[in-house]
């Protein structure tokens, strides 16, 4: 064993002390006692010192779940940490500005989950995340909205009868305005029988809908979801923000961070999805809207030719084929919000166009600083940037920030 002092936190949330050496379950400022298990990792061992902001997880489950890293640090001082990593990263590409705290979700309002479901030799059924132990039941889960935890046992009970899952299986599962929306990745291909239990937990849970990889399993009510009135068909598992108050906070962050004067002609929402930002930038503006996923694409074209046209929603893989500098001349202000790896090769294209505004929904504050620096030396100034922590517990931070193109900065 040896002594440690924990200057800062890593990326992944563990302490960091001189070496460097990272420690799991240590924080900022502590002096604790740990076992070296590589050149740059130690296991914790005990707390010497403690950091005022340490706390008891408030989860049981805490340390062999794998969803929540930093159920001992107070919230606080947790999103005080996510809002420092979004100013430190825009610092280190050159951009000097003020970043503010918009939102941090508050416990049990997860609407969305991707879970591990394991047969037990005995047959019975674990559903919960993949921790460093295995799958691990979660009954008190923290994170979880209450009605998506309340579910699981009953999933797992119609689970348990499937002849189309042997041994391991994920459960995505999408808290929709219609309801649970259940996609079922199994081992095996279901049987009539199968099907015909899934449609009875269906009826009996108040389910829409529950598909596999292979298609549509039970269907016995319209699925649909929301966003500025506008109603949508998400595909099943569909991307969905985390939390209905975090999408409320970034969709407010993205028409704050629109230019206050706007000139008449279409915004450009890149990386659209399902449309969560394209139907309230659409009560602005006309809106294109570009997506990659065929399933995405789809149902985003439906909705907006349902709502009557302000949208207009296009397939394309925006890594392979970027929109090029005139495509986006008609924009009045390029919205831009990537998946993880950030968006390199549309950004090249962007700081080749006229000059739109340029707002970026970030989900990874590395990929920001790579792409916040390409703007920077490009003339992009950023005018403001707000932090979005929905994702509690975890590392995980997603900020909106605001760039000005070089000619509106001059």
């Amino acid at each position: 064993m040896m002594e440690y002092r924990i200057e800062k936190l890593g990326t992944a949330g563990d302490g960091l002390a001189t070496g460097p050496v990272f420690i799991a379950g240590a924080l900022p400022s502590e002096t604790v006692r740990a076992t070296p298990i590589a050149p740059d990792r130690a296991t914790l061992d005990a707390v010497l010192t403690a950091s005022p902001e340490r706390v008891a997880p408030p989860c049981a489950h805490a340390a062999d779940c794998g969803a929540c890293a930093l159920q001992h640090w107070a919230l606080p001082a947790q999103a005080e940490w996510k809002r420092g990593r979004i100013e430190a990263a825009l610092r280190r590409a050159g951009q000097d500005v003020s970043v503010t705290l918009a939102h941090q979700s508050r416990p049990g309002t997860r609407r969305r989950a991707d879970l591990s479901v394991l047969r037990r030799a005995d047959g019975a059924i674990t559903i919960g995340f993949h921790g460093p132990n295995g799958v691990l039941d979660i009954p008190d889960c923290r994170l979880l909205h209450p009605e998506l935890l309340a579910l699981l046992p009953r999933l797992a009970d119609a689970m348990r009868s499937l002849s189309g899952f042997n041994a391991r299986a994920d459960a995505a599962i999408n808290m929709l305005d219609s309801g649970p929306d259940i996609l079922l990745r199994l081992d095996a291909t279901l049987t009539a029988h199968d099907t015909q239990r899934l449609a009875w937990f269906a009826e009996d849970a108040g389910i829409p809908r529950i598909a596999t990889r292979a298609g549509i399993a039970v269907q016995r009510a319209p699925v649909h979801h929301a966003f500025a009135g506008r109603r949508v068909t998400p595909p099943p598992g569909a991307f969905l923000q985390a939390t209905a108050d975090g999408e409320a906070a970034i969709i407010a962050a993205v028409l704050a961070a629109l230019p206050a004067k706007r000139k008449r002609g279409p915004i450009i929402d890149l990386f659209a999805g399902i449309g969560t930002l394209s139907f309230p930038l659409a009560e602005l503006a006309p809106v294109l809207a570009f997506e990659g996923a065929a399933d995405a694409a789809a149902a985003l074209d439906a909705g907006a030719r349902a709502a009557g046209g302000r949208v207009t929603a296009t397939r394309r893989d925006l890594f392979r084929q970027p929109l090029l500098p005139a495509e986006l001349k008609p924009a009045t202000t390029i919205v831009l919000d990537p998946p993880y790896a950030g968006a390199a090769d549309q950004i090249a294209q962007i700081i080749r166009a006229p000059g739109a505004p340029l707002v970026y929904v970030s989900c990874n504050a590395v990929a920001l600083e790579r792409d916040a620096r390409t703007l920077h030396a490009a003339g992009y100034r950023a005018s403001g940037a707000a932090v979005i922590d929905q994702f509690l517990w975890s590392p995980h931070v997603e900020a909106v920030i605001g760039f000005t193109p070089p000619r509106a900065s001059r």
